[in-house]
């Protein structure tokens, strides 16, 4: 967070804002009341959990809700250099189309959604230029590549030339971040802009963030869960709450001196990278690992062209334990998880699960094999059948792995339920009629239904906001100690896995570059990239991420 001081007036103002939607002929309150000022050059951070109404406020600042929402109040951009001031709720289609993109930009959280796959990046930011006339679209074409450069990117050709799956996500996120202001907005949205990010990704587009507001003068509205993030950037905060604002203030007072419960809540739900590990110590378990990887390398592609993806890859799950596997996008984390399924081939090296050596079984045993492994994935929303109910998909594995009539299948979904928290109602719900928690509780008791010796949770909680996740963190560590399975942890979020993790294994572009147990791996790393991983990421405290953030500047310069 930098100190500078606001300009006198507001640039924009908001009051009394509402929003409903339509439902079956009746109206829905979703916002209610909301009332913000944000000036030119501050960074105003909307904080809460999913459903709160964060994404919705900022979509109706734009117009960009649905036919059957209905917008009320007030929300006045006010006048700028060549432009007077504008009342943006119920404002014609015209006037908020020369908003958009010229006065307030955009930045959302998912950039392969938001970009065009069939169209190249350039092509994409000349069109948000939108110039008429050749000589107009090479001066446009120019512009795009100086933004390009402008947001960090090394190449800014070669990226303008890419199509969007050629891009990283980072690189692509920053390419949105082009076209958002390529007409020098005054305001800049950012709605989630680094959730799906690494953390060294992240870093990177919070720098230009902060590059932006001080080069710039422009103002943000940084709308987010990740409270390390807020307090990175944001100079006040208003904190949402089921369609209100129940608190606002200064980034420093509302982290410091909180005076609603449902703040503290929330502050108290962030996990921090700079404690030590909040996960039970594990109970002495006997008998083999749940999984052991040893010496394992696999590639991709041809045998005259592979690319190695993982290298000599060795460490051992224990039953009974989580064991964190860390690293960025790319690092091969996901791809050890499949292999301990047996969804990849082994180049050399193997792995044994519950005692059984995966590369030695035929199709028949290695079914059975697959029967003690449980998987819960990162978005739940992707992985539950959406036309299954949730009785239905709890009981598939019991379907596929056991010879339990429907009743028995039908008792022990009951009893998972029961186990995961969720009433007993539930089980005849569809998945889009439970929130992303819930959704993921559902998982959860799916990926137990067997009493499986190994549950490999890939990015498990990234897609929940922290109320949310801390929630499920502590239902996790509650069913390990009940059921005593050994649990392989994907993240790249280390302040995640050090609540959750016994031991810690670092990856780095397909290597293994620091194992050890987590409070030791993350309070005196050995190797230079667990360094770089850990200095990456912000802290939820204002003045520590300043310190912080001074020290990475002296460092850098």
């Amino acid at each position: 967070m930098l100190d500078s001081p606001h300009p006198s007036g507001p640039l924009l103002t908001v009051s009394g804002l509402g929003v409903d939607f339509n439902v079956d002929a009746r109206p829905r309150s979703t916002v209610r009341d909301v009332a913000l000022q944000i000036a030119s050059g501050q960074i105003m951070a909307l904080v809460g959990e999913s459903g709160s109404g964060k994404s919705v406020t900022a979509l109706s600042l734009l117009g960009l809700l649905p036919d059957n929402a209905t917008v009320r109040g007030s929300a006045l951009l006010a006048s700028g250099t060549d432009a007077a001031s504008i009342e943006l709720v119920g404002a014609d289609h015209e006037t908020l189309r020369r908003v958009r993109g010229r006065r307030i930009g955009a930045v959302f959280q998912d950039p392969f959604t938001n970009f065009n796959p069939v169209l190249r990046v350039g092509a994409q930011i000349v069109e948000a230029l939108a110039p008429s006339g050749r000589a107009a679209r090479t001066i446009a074409r120019e512009r795009a590549v100086e933004l390009l450069g402008r947001v960090g990117l090394s190449d800014p050709r070669r990226a303008f030339r890419s199509f969007p799956h050629e891009l990283s996500g980072g690189q692509l996120q920053r390419a949105m971040v082009a076209a958002a202001i390529c007409h020098d907005p005054e305001l800049l949205i950012a709605d989630e802009p680094t959730t799906a990010l690494d953390v060294t990704v992240q870093a990177g587009i919070l720098e230009l963030l902060h590059e932006l507001r001080q080069d710039l003068g422009m103002a943000i509205l940084l709308i987010t869960h990740d409270m390390g993030v807020v307090a990175d950037l944001a100079d006040d905060i208003a904190v949402m709450h089921d369609g209100e604002i129940v608190e606002a203030g200064s980034a420093t007072e509302i982290f410091t001196a909180p005076a609603k419960g449902y703040t503290r809540e929330l502050l108290q739900a962030v996990p921090r990278i700079d404690t030590p590990s909040a996960a039970r110590p594990p109970a002495a378990v006997s008998g083999e690992a749940a999984a052991v990887v040893d010496n394992v390398t696999i590639a991709y592609g041809s045998r005259r062209h592979p690319f190695v993806a993982v290298r000599d890859v060795s460490f051992v799950v224990p039953r009974g334990q989580t064991v964190g596997l860390v690293g960025e996008s790319g690092s091969g984390k996901t791809t050890v998880g499949k292999a301990l399924a047996r969804l990849l081939p082994l180049v050399t090296g193997k792995i044994t699960v519950a005692g059984r050596e995966l590369s030695t079984l035929g199709a028949a045993q290695l079914r059975a094999a697959r029967a003690g492994i449980g998987f819960v994935f990162q978005n739940p929303g992707d992985s539950l059948n959406p036309r299954v109910r949730v009785a239905g998909i709890i009981a598939e594995p019991l379907r596929l792995h056991s010879k339990m009539s429907r009743a028995e299948q039908d008792q022990r979904g009951a009893e998972m339920l029961e186990r995961v928290h969720l009433p007993a109602e539930f089980a005849q719900r569809f998945p889009h009629q439970l929130s992303g928690g819930q959704r993921q509780r559902v998982a959860i008791a799916r990926a137990l239904v067997l009493g499986p010796a190994l549950v490999i949770a890939d990015e498990p909680t990234s897609a929940l906001d922290v109320v949310v996740q801390a929630r499920i963190l502590e239902l996790f560590a509650e069913l390990q100690e009940a059921f005593q399975f050994g649990c392989l942890f994907i993240s790249h979020d280390l302040a995640v896995v050090r609540q959750v993790s016994h031991q810690l294994v670092v990856m780095h572009s397909g290597h293994v570059v620091e194992t050890g147990t987590t409070d030791a791996v993350l309070s005196e790393p050995r190797d230079d990239y667990t360094r770089t991983l850990l200095a990456a990421i912000p802290v939820p405290d204002p003045e520590a991420q300043r310190a912080r953030r001074k020290h990475q500047l002296a460092a850098t310069t």
